[in-house]
């Protein structure tokens, strides 16, 4: 089975067709393509609250030749999830409907919840029954969510992204709506509190902390990590360090979003998943698919059964 997540974020839209290989109890996603376009939606919505024309035609572009991509790979199913930037857009219903009425493609325009919740689905297998923050910084917002003995008890989003820091498009009345949640919702019976970051950004960061995949990364290190981003120029960003030329700009308004986070909620460490939105997307499709299976399994054997019942008669 094939199936592709499309994430339309505020800072890139992302595609990935994986095949889903199963043996014995596990699965496995095999990638088989990956496409991070830098159409940064947030630039345009942040300032104006409206998606411009330039964006919409370079979207709608980029909506078609996704849509190839689909039909090439011959994927069995797939989703369009759309997030911060989108859903704060003016205009981004009717956009999502031009481009259904001309490309036959639904997109969802998913609610900071229901982003949370699919992201959860991708980092689940990466905890314990410990205490941990859920730190995902898009472009647009930030979810948190608080998990205690292996369940998540608490989720909020927050208008705090790293395109919005960017552009200074964010209110210190957020920041500190957010500091009061994470300091009201972290009891001392909790115990020690370890952070789990998902993002790019915090991505890039791990990587350039040359840590092994498993290992977390300490506060220091993140503050370390950033200064080190901070003495290069946009320039060295992109040539030396070897970021997109929309990561290079981000990613010290990101750091800080996850640095303030782990101060306010007092953890030492941060847990990197490589993991995020669109990998949630996929354990989502192939529930629903193995839902749909035993659902059409059931009603066959209904129909078998009723068979049966008749040739007795």
């Amino acid at each position: 089975m094939k199936l592709a997540a499309i994430d339309i974020g505020s800072n890139a839209i992302r595609f990935q067709v994986s095949s889903v290989l199963e043996h014995s109890d596990r699965i496995l996603f095999k990638k088989l393509e990956y496409v991070r376009f830098p159409l940064r939606l947030g630039h345009d919505v942040f300032g104006t609250n409206r998606i411009g024309a330039q964006s919409i035609e370079k979207f709608k572009k980029l909506m078609k030749t996704y849509k190839l991509l689909l039909e090439l790979y011959e994927v069995d199913d797939y989703m369009f999830c759309a997030t911060s930037a989108m859903r704060e857009s003016e205009n981004g219903h009717e956009l999502v409907q031009e481009v259904h009425n001309e490309l036959g493609i639904t997109i969802h325009i998913i609610d900071g919840q229901l982003e949370a919740d699919l992201i959860n689905k991708a980092i689940s297998s990466f905890l314990t029954d410990r205490t941990y923050l859920h730190i995902d910084v898009g472009g647009g917002s930030t979810e948190l969510n608080l998990f205690v003995g292996g369940k998540k008890i608490k989720t909020r989003s927050f208008k705090v992204g790293s395109v919005r820091v960017l552009e200074h498009h964010d209110s210190p009345i957020m920041w500190a709506d957010m500091e009061k949640w994470v300091k009201d919702n972290l009891k001392k019976g909790y115990g020690k509190v370890t952070a789990v970051g998902t993002g790019g950004n915090i991505a890039k960061i791990f990587e350039l902390a040359t840590l092994k995949p498993g290992k977390t990364m300490s506060l220091k290190k993140v503050k370390d990590i950033k200064r080190l981003i901070e003495d290069h120029s946009m320039e060295d960003r992109i040539f030396t360090l070897q970021m997109n030329p929309d990561r290079a700009d981000v990613i010290v308004p990101a750091s800080d979003i996850y640095i303030k986070v782990m101060e306010w909620a007092k953890a030492n460490s941060i847990l990197v998943p490589e993991v995020g939105l669109k990998d949630g997307i996929l354990l989502h499709l192939l529930e629903k698919n193995r839902t749909q299976k035993k659902i059409e399994f059931a009603n066959l054997e209904d129909q078998s059964k009723g068979k049966k019942t008749l040739k007795v008669k």
